[in-house]
């Protein structure tokens, strides 16, 4: 188990995400910074792990090539058409990269209903599998040429997690523009760097700022966090470091500088996919009792429960738990449709046959289809 930064080094499966500000600089590639990068994987790769990229930098560059205002971001029609251009050149400046090592490169390009939907997820497993087996470094970035605000990861942080769970890794590698998670704005005066994080807590995400400081991305340390809460729910550990170096993991273990969150749990395959989804279809949210009982942990979601229903849903869809104060408890696959649930919210079992018109289910979400948060 990973419990120090130190501990990279012992990693088998390593996923590490890289952003667009570290791989492009001016709209073009940082040709120098990215082959020394490339160096760095390939001495993980000879201390015995396998691994797997999750690069931005493809909207940048053709937004470059496309000369688009704004990086590229000035609407979905820019960003589509820069991705389009761009990711022909990304994947040519890793293949080139990695080949000056003698390694093999591979593009796999998601979205986010390719691991959100269970059958997908699985052949992006198997896929992901096989290269790695071939001795081949996947290189992957959100499919920005077809995906909408409505459904895309928005950030590369939360997709790194994803992939993580998807290969069955046992760590994730943020590259960032700081040295990790500090106790506040890194710029304050005595902002300290937090070295290791057991659980990502609201007091935890209350030290993060959602901007990102390049302007050329879409995450921030918000979205650093929330990949975090995802990957150490599935039993992997996630590290941020500060890629501005040059070999900058071989910097950030050599300076001893780093967050590094360890594990809170270790999910069974289906649940960390199921814990992992970020677009569910709808809301329930319960009573104080209810929450409490969720908190404790074995309970199925009874309707008696529920004091809320939000959003339009289908037996078997993702809804998201809440409490009376909108605290995210849990996720989970609903068993019953949202006009349903209208009609037997706050309602016992012996009451809900009535108002369905045939025998109620006995809760509204199973516990083995149910994942605490």
């Amino acid at each position: 188990m990973l419990t120090r930064l130190s501990d990279i080094a012992s990693a088998r499966r390593i996923v590490v995400k890289i952003g667009s500000a570290l791989l492009v600089g001016g709209g073009q590639p940082r040709a120098g910074w990215l082959g020394r990068m490339a160096g760095d994987l390939a001495q993980l790769r000879q201390a015995g792990a396998q691994v797997i990229v999750v690069s931005s930098g493809a909207i940048a560059l053709g937004a470059a090539r496309l000369a688009l205002p704004k990086g590229g971001r000035g609407s979905l029609a820019d960003a589509q058409a820069a991705a389009a251009v761009g990711q022909i050149q990304l994947a040519d400046l890793w293949s080139r990269a990695l080949g000056e090592h003698a390694i093999t490169a591979a593009q796999m390009l998601l979205t986010l209903g390719d691991l959100e939907d269970r059958r997908r997820y699985l052949n992006a497993s198997a896929t992901l599998d096989r290269l790695l087996e071939a001795g081949v470094v996947p290189v992957i970035n959100e499919n920005d040429s077809v995906a909408t605000e409505e459904i895309r990861f928005g950030d590369n942080d939360r997709l790194a997690a994803r992939v993580a769970q998807a290969a069955n890794a046992d760590l994730v590698l943020l590259l960032s523009d700081v040295d990790g998670l500090y106790d506040r704005d890194p710029r304050a005066e005595g902002a300290a760097l937090i070295p290791v994080v057991e659980a990502v807590t609201p007091q935890v995400m209350a030290m993060a700022s959602s901007a990102s400081s390049s302007g050329l991305g879409s995450g921030g340390m918000v979205s650093k966090l929330q990949a975090a809460q995802i990957a150490t729910r599935a039993g992997i550990a996630l590290a941020i470091l500060n890629g501005t170096h040059d070999a900058p993991i071989a910097h950030a273990l050599g300076a001893g500088t780093g967050t590094l969150f360890l594990p809170v749990r270790a999910d069974n395959a289906r649940k960390a996919w199921l814990g992992g989804r970020l677009a569910p279809a709808g809301e329930l949210r319960v009573d104080k009792g209810c929450a409490e009982a969720l908190k404790a942990g074995g309970a199925s979601l009874l309707a008696a429960g529920v004091v809320g229903v939000s959003g339009q849903f289908r037996r078997g869809d993702l809804v998201s738990v809440l409490s009376l104060r909108g605290e995210r408890l849990a996720q989970g696959l609903a068993e019953y449709d949202s006009s349903e649930m209208q009609l037997i919210a706050g309602r016992r079992a012996e009451d809900q046959a009535d108002r369905l018109g045939y025998a109620p289910r006995s809760c509204v979400i199973h516990r083995d289809h149910m994942v605490l948060l």
